[in-house]
């Protein structure tokens, strides 16, 4: 039996039972869903003529092989890509908080939000209609990573729709990329005549030269025809499994383009693992969100009947920010960013930006696995998502799931920690403020009975922080305190420790921008939110922290503090003989000046102590030739290693302070 509820007024609309079509919006006719509206319609739907359907809401198309979703004109015949649009419009409803990310639970006011359209059962041979899409977004730099969510839909189209003319000309900023999941290669359109979704599959990862293309200021339009579902059930494995990066990613890929230019893996590096060895690079996994509606990730570790389950999965990252390219010979060339959005799952759950796990319509998102073991799939049509929120562990899948439960922790393969063992996921999100409350940079501390602490292979819930993030924390020794053994090598974005071992021991938290003046705090237990203002857990122990000299104070849900450039972070007060260790730690002061690789430049910098004021930079080759000397040099900004990229060879940064603290750290190219 079908059924077609409608919970909105319609202006002049018609209906046509048929085979095909159960709504039917003829010639000047308006159909206008609400924001938070849910249309369903148990068959096919038509537009005809001048005939629209402006969406604010959700619409939800349930059919069978004999139904369809089309535009047609006045004759009846089916409008094509040249000639049609305007019928159906998916809208923005506040199109200016493009940059404001929801918050992940059901009982916040979200936001952002826009018209989504959900077709399942009809045949792609029945989906003609064409859609129109608006869409703005975040200026990710040289190169704007989207989705491209259409069938059939000629590239060139992108030329009067973005208000900008591609090319195919690869390092020209003006050229379309795509991702090649197996290669770990972004690869260029030869020609525009190629088709959306058929010359390339619907969940493509693209990226759009970004030389004149605003999607930021400006609302833009992207039309085409819905793709169908049933067809992303995918099984994702072998992603750069025979891939040769070469010493320290030197090899060069087809485009003469050195993996070191362009490959960044945190995950890798933030487990314990070595730079391009092992699994670094490898099993890596780009793809599109390539329906109309938002695509929830949070359950793609968890075993569920949705068809999807990565075993192996370590995390995803999400939104892009600060693409930049080089457009040099000889290897140099490659395109690179500077910050993302992390989410792990060895916890049990996922820890990170939670909040970022809903990919909205034409986002995009990566994948990465710790090894490549399993066949496990994913079905992207089973991860649709009206709403704006994750839907929990144990909640049977559906589009419109509104169950929002206490989390179900269940197993995971051999490569992952187990499901978190009696007790939860504590999570301490620390968030810079600047003197005006915006955003300058996040980092996060996550405990749980099986975390690990301090650098090692077991600790796979961490992921490193990027060259450009102004806050993090740094690798933990086991008594608390910095681990002198990794201060000047990377920190850390996400850091994990062990519940139990690690109670009432210190976590060093640092920022490296003046700009800096608040911290706010995020508590959440098993991915959730908890209220404002609370401070124990369901275990009765809370998070604290500790500024410099100052006393331990409870960090609460939602408080805003005053920012230093070293505090002390805990799960749980710290005893008597912990504070004295951390004294002990910051009576020693061990310097915070790291050499790090920046794929931006490809090249290496220094980026100093906050408390260092000038610097003297000497590097040498293996053979002990000085090639570098630089004296007092300014330590407020990061200091380029200029190297010659095209000479492999190993040096010697030895990097002195004005005090005479010195950090000696070797690169390997």
């Amino acid at each position: 039996m079908r059924k077609s509820l409608f919970a909105i007024g319609l202006l002049a609309v018609s209906y046509s039972v048929q085979a095909q079509i159960l709504c039917h919006v003829d010639t000047n006719a308006n159909m206008y869903v609400s924001k938070g509206t849910l249309v369903y319609s148990g068959g096919g739907m038509q537009m005809k003529g001048s005939g629209v359907i402006e969406n604010h809401g959700n619409i939800m198309v349930v059919g069978t092989s004999t139904d369809a979703f089309r535009t047609i004109d006045a004759s009846n015949v089916a409008k094509t890509e040249a000639n049609g649009g305007g019928n159906f419009i998916n809208r923005l409803n506040e199109p200016t908080a493009y940059a404001t990310v929801n918050t992940n639970s059901s009982t916040a006011t979200p936001a952002y939000t826009y018209g989504q359209l959900y077709i399942t059962g009809i045949p792609q041979a029945n989906i003609t209609g064409i859609v129109d899409q608006e869409f703005r977004a975040v200026k990710h730099g040289t190169y704007q990573q989207i989705s491209l969510p259409f069938y059939n839909k000629t590239m060139s189209t992108l030329n009067s729709e973005l208000q900008k003319t591609f090319s195919t000309t690869r390092r020209s900023q003006n050229e379309i990329l795509y991702w090649d999941n197996t290669k770990v290669v972004s690869k260029h359109l030869t020609t525009l005549a190629s088709k959306f979704g058929v010359t390339l599959p619907a969940r493509t990862y693209f990226m759009l030269g970004g030389s004149g293309l605003d999607v930021s200021s400006v609302t833009r339009t992207l039309k085409g025809t819905p793709v169908a579902d049933g067809t992303f059930a995918m099984v994702v494995k072998n992603g750069g499994a025979t891939v040769n990066f070469g010493t320290n990613g030197t090899a060069l890929n087809e485009y003469n383009e050195k993996y070191a230019s362009y490959v960044q893996d945190g995950f890798h590096i933030a487990a314990g693992g070595t730079a391009w060895q092992g699994g670094y690079g490898r099993y890596w996994y780009q793809f599109g969100n390539p329906f109309l509606t938002n695509l929830d990730l949070s359950q793609i570790a968890t075993q569920d009947s949705d068809g999807s389950y990565l075993s192996t999965i370590q995390g995803v990252r999400l939104e892009v920010s600060g693409v930049t390219s080089s457009t040099g010979a000889n290897g140099t060339g490659g395109t690179g960013a500077a910050s993302y959005k992390f989410v792990t799952f060895s916890a049990g759950v996922p820890t990170g930006d939670v909040d970022y796990l809903m990919v909205r319509p034409l986002g995009t998102f990566a994948i990465k696995l710790f090894d490549n073991t399993a066949s496990d799939q994913i079905d992207l049509s089973n991860l649709r998502r009206f709403n704006y929120y994750t839907r929990d562990a144990g909640t049977t899948y559906s589009v419109t799931a509104n169950k929002n439960a206490s989390a179900s922790l269940i197993g995971s393969g051999s490569s992952r920690t187990a499901a978190v063992a009696g007790g939860t996921v504590k999570q301490l999100g620390v968030i810079a403020l600047d003197a005006n409350g915006k955003e300058l940079g996040r980092t996060y501390y996550v405990v749980y009975p099986n975390g690990t602490t301090g650098n090692s292979v077991n600790a796979k819930t961490q992921v490193q922080n990027e060259t450009t993030n102004v806050v993090g924390t740094f690798e933990e020794a086991l008594n608390g305190g910095y681990d002198n053994n990794f201060t000047s090598k990377y920190w850390l974005y996400v850091n994990e420790a062990n519940e139990n071992d690690f109670k009432g021991k210190n976590v060093k938290l640092v920022n490296y921008s003046t700009a800096i003046k608040f911290y706010k705090f995020e508590v959440r237990e098993n991915a959730k939110l908890v209220a404002d203002n609370t401070h124990a857990l369901s275990t009765g122990i809370g998070f604290y922290y500790k500024a410099p000299n100052g006393a331990v104070t409870e960090a609460k849900q939602g408080a805003v503090v005053p920012a230093g450039s070293e505090y002390d972070l805990y799960y749980g007060a710290p005893s008597a003989t912990a504070r004295k260790v951390t004294d002990e730690v910051a009576t020693a002061k061990p310097s915070r000046t790291m050499v790090i690789y920046n794929p931006e430049i490809t090249n290496y910098i220094v980026r100093f102590d906050p408390n260092w004021k000038k610097a003297d930079i000497e590097v040498y080759d293996m053979s002990g030739k000085l090639v570098i000397s630089k004296k007092a040099v300014n330590t407020s900004t990061d200091f380029v290693i200029e190297l010659d990229n095209s000479i492999k060879n190993s040096y010697v940064v030895k990097v002195v302070s004005d005090t005479g603290e010195t950090v000696n750290t070797k690169i390997l190219k």
